[in-house]
């Protein structure tokens, strides 16, 4: 039977500017869905990047690209062979939109 977990990584989180979820280790996951819920604003017409990293502290763009929600709107993008740690980053420019962030793990 395959394990799962849903890790809530963001919630009710304003996001601007330069904007970086918190990092998850998931070493021990073989895929990952990111999901990006947009409550309030826009993020529409802007780009997420997924990012690895070996320790959680120095992040590698993965290669994968996440079209962000706009409101009311949920958007996600898949992941495997992510090595440790996970996490979203995005240039959001002067937009800012509150958002919930989940991580959905399989194994």
């Amino acid at each position: 039977m395959r394990s799962s977990y849903t890790a809530v990584v963001e919630r009710n989180v304003e996001a601007s500017g330069l904007f970086h979820t918190e990092p998850y280790e998931c070493g021990w996951a073989s895929e990952a869905i990111i999901f990006v819920r947009c409550l309030e604003g826009s993020l529409s017409g802007t780009q997420a990047f997924v990012q690895i990293s070996p320790d959680g502290m120095n992040w590698c763009n993965e290669g994968a690209l996440l079209d962000l929600p706009g409101e009311h709107k949920t958007a996600f993008v898949r992941s495997t062979h992510f090595g440790n740690w996970l996490r979203l980053t995005a240039e959001l420019g002067d937009r800012t939109a509150k958002v919930i962030v989940t991580l959905h793990l399989k194994e």
